[in-house]
This record gives C-alpha cells, sequence and structure tokens, in this order.
C-alpha cells in the first residue's frame, strides 16, 4: 500500500531556494519502496518547481491553496485551474491557520473540494482540533464533524480520490507539541473508517524522532511534514525512513502534473 510522505514549504522559499532544493531531489538515488513524496510549494515558486524537477523522482507537485471559482473578481486570489496550468497536481484545502488566520469556514472548504476535483486535482483535506477541545475529550466529535461537513454533497466515488491530513492544532508549529502514537491512533482510524478515502495522513510536528513511532499507527497512509522537510536532505531523509519502515517493493513513479506550456 502507497505511503504518502508531503511536506508544505508554507510562505517560504525564493526562486533560487526553490531551485537548490528541487536539484537536491534530482540528483537523489531512486529510493525504494512503496512511497509517493509529495511538495507544495508558495505560488510564487510552483511553475519553477515543477520545470525544474525531473519526473524519474516520482515527486508530485502540488499548491497550498485555490480559490472554488474558476474564475472572477477574486483580487489576490488564484483558481484551481489555474494552479493545474502551473503545474500542480495536488492541491491543500482548510488548513488550520487558512481556518483561523483568513477566516475560511467548513462551508468554502466544501466549495474547494468540489472545484478541485472538477479541475482533476487531488484535494488534501486537512482537519484538526485545537488544545481546549482535545482536553474536553471532545477531538473525535469535532474533527468527524470537519470531515463530515467538508465532504457535503460529495458522493463516495470521489471521496476515494481525497487525502486527508489529520493536524491537530496543538501540535502544529513552532509552539507545537508532538504527538505520540496513543494520541492520534483513535482519530485517525474514526476518519479512515468515516469514509472510503485515498488515505488518511497525520501532520503536526514531525520529525525523524518520531516519525517511524507515527507511521506504525496502522491506519496512517502517510505524514505530512513543516520544517523537518524544509531542507531536502531532511525531507529525502524521511522518505527514506518511510520506505523502510512500510516495506521495500519498488514502485514505479506515478506522473500526476499537468505540463507546463
Amino acid at each position: 500500500m502507497t505511503v504518502y510522505i508531503g511536506t508544505s514549504w508554507k510562505m517560504n522559499k525564493t526562486l533560487d531556494e526553490a531551485r537548490t532544493y528541487v536539484e537536491t531531489l534530482n540528483g537523489a538515488p531512486t529510493w525504494p519502496g512503496t512511497v509517493q513524496p509529495f511538495v507544495l510549494p508558495p505560488h510564487t515558486v510552483l511553475s519553477t518547481v515543477r520545470a525544474t524537477l525531473d519526473p524519474a523522482t516520482g515527486v508530485w507537485v502540488g499548491a497550498q491553496n485555490a480559490h472554488w471559482a474558476p474564475h472572477g473578481p477574486y483580487t489576490g486570489e488564484v483558481s484551481m485551474t489555474m494552479v493545474k496550468d502551473a503545474g500542480a497536481g495536488i492541491v491543500e484545502i482548510g488548513h488550520s491557520e487558512r481556518r483561523e488566520l483568513f477566516n475560511e469556514t467548513d462551508r468554502s472548504v466544501n466549495l474547494k473540494i468540489v472545484a478541485a476535483l472538477a479541475a482533476g486535482l487531488i484535494p488534501l483535506l486537512c482537519v484538526g482540533e485545537g488544545l481546549e477541545t482535545r482536553s474536553r475529550g471532545e477531538a473525535l466529535r469535532f474533527v468527524l464533524a470537519q470531515v463530515d461537513a467538508a465532504f457535503a454533497g460529495i458522493p463516495a466515488e470521489d471521496t476515494r480520490k481525497v487525502l486527508v491530513a489529520y493536524e491537530p492544532v496543538w501540535a502544529i508549529g513552532d509552539a507545537g507539541i508532538p504527538a505520540r502514537a496513543e494520541d492520534v491512533a483513535d482519530v485517525i482510524s474514526a476518519i479512515s473508517t468515516s469514509r472510503d478515502l485515498r488515505g488518511v495522513l497525520y501532520g503536526g510536528s514531525v520529525n525523524h524522532a518520531n516519525a517511524a513511532e507515527l507511521l506504525s499507527v496502522p491506519a496512517v497512509d502517510g505524514l505530512f511534514v513543516g520544517r523537518s522537510a524544509w531542507d531536502a536532505d531532511g525531507f529525502l531523509s524521511l522518505v527514506s525512513l518511510a520506505a523502510e519502515v512500510r516495506g521495500t517493493s519498488p514502485v514505479p513513479p506515478t506522473p500526476l502534473h499537468a505540463p507546463v506550456r
């Protein structure tokens, strides 16, 4: 079974920094195992990453966000079709920072998933509870409500195309609390059984010290990594670790992106 190892660069990396990162990926030996790596650069370097990345690496490229409308008077926004045209094959939707800082709602998340599917992109839905919610024992209820809202009106044949990243808000960022397997196993399992999904990933203070433990959770289909993968060598070492933990059966690279014209 495929294990996904991905990273969002968030608001980091200039064009030169992005090229340097990708050149390291291009120079890496082909990793063994049923591992599917992906990187989500900022919009400003998306097409450069896609054009610079050697398709033989098998690394997917995606976007960190996009609007649900196909076009229109939305200053500063980009559409799903636009990020696909720039080389994205996957798009992150509903990250907690987007929800908290930019007022994204369950409704807008749902609209974005519908738009991403219509554009032929793989949606990467982010869900997760805050520390107060977890302290009240309501993490499972809260997260499943997010999942239900995100998939409202979406048929089962389309949910199978979606990746879900469980990223508890208390575990994210510089002040995040690294999670143990027992902290997240029940929520991950509940998400996995709630829908027929492409896969369920864990994200939130993932690093080289806890990645193997998190991958040991039966329902975890991969990891969505932040700071530990912003360095290309760090990203590659996590990909290699995943291959070791989950087996070493070679799989061919899976083409995903739209060609850059």
